[in-house]
């Protein structure tokens, strides 16, 4: 990352426009252009400096669900399940832990039934109990950290 860069990153830590061109908005309250500013965005996402670059939803709101959930994935089966758990639409990311349930990932859903039925297709497929934790209070965390 070069100075612009942590520039950019530290700017688009929250507040992003809601608007017809947000780019062209940050990129000229930026100094820049707005090719310029999706360029670096992108070399910055495809360099995996960034990882995500997007919205936070509060998914229930909008109907849906989501929940947190693990499974427990025999050592040599890892790469196997995770492509399996990964190719779910409803997979919002998925980490691995040294743990004894070693793979925890968010499932997110159009409503809340949706959650029983991704969890029972992740079983059939990988042949693995999934555990899900659902969400008993929660709390806002505005996280911004300094590129």
């Amino acid at each position: 990352m070069d100075e612009l860069d942590r520039v950019i990153v530290n700017a688009l830590q929250g507040g992003f426009p809601v608007c017809n061109e947000p780019y062209r908005e940050v990129a000229e309250r930026l100094g820049l252009a707005e090719t310029e500013l999706i360029a670096r965005l992108q070399r910055l996402l495809e360099s995996k400096t960034l990882t995500r670059f997007g919205p936070m939803f509060q998914v229930e709101r909008m109907g849906g669900a989501f929940v947190l959930a693990a499974l427990a994935v025999p050592e040599a089966d890892y790469e196997r399940v995770a492509e399996q758990v990964n190719a779910l639409p409803e997979v919002a990311h998925n980490y691995r832990r040294e743990h004894a349930l070693n793979m925890w990932f968010v499932l997110a859903t159009e409503t809340p039934e949706g959650i029983p039925a991704a969890i029972d297709r992740i079983e059939r497929a990988t042949g693995l109990e999934v555990y899900a934790f659902p969400k008993l209070k929660e709390y806002f965390v505005e996280m911004k950290l300094h590129a």
